[in-house]
């Protein structure tokens, strides 16, 4: 004699499902499947992110070389009574550079007034 199966608790309290697959008479959206756990390839880390920096480097240096061997002539520079004979390529880059150290030291000197206002607003905020 087989004795009678109880129902699954878990299908026994679940309503029939309608064609979209939500419950009839049930004004809650279906249920979206749980999301996985996220994938390796989403991640990242720092040596993956130093790695990218350096393939990029190495593309960037090799741009660079490239530009430097087809403009090997030299041209005449002259810059507040300096006369130099350089290359073009070299010329260029010195100038690239030039502007680079401009540009970093107007950025250092906001991002130091920005960090000054900071503490001083901070310190104001904890005496009163």
């Amino acid at each position: 004699m087989t004795e009678p199966v109880a129902p699954n608790a878990a299908t026994a309290t679940l309503p029939p499902a309608s064609a979209n697959g939500s419950a009839p008479n049930d004004s809650t959206p279906p249920r979206r499947p749980t999301e996985a756990a996220p994938s390796r390839r989403g991640m990242s880390t720092r040596i993956s992110g130093v790695r990218a920096a350096l393939i990029v480097g190495i593309v960037a240096l090799i741009v660079v070389l490239i530009f430097i061997i087809q403009n090997a002539h030299a041209v005449s520079i002259s810059f507040f009574g300096a006369h130099l004979h350089l290359s073009l390529a070299v010329a260029l880059l010195l100038a690239a550079v030039a502007g680079a150290l401009v540009m970093a030291a107007a950025g250092t000197a906001r991002i130091t007034q920005l960090r000054q206002i900071m503490r001083r607003d901070r310190r104001n905020s904890n005496v009163g």
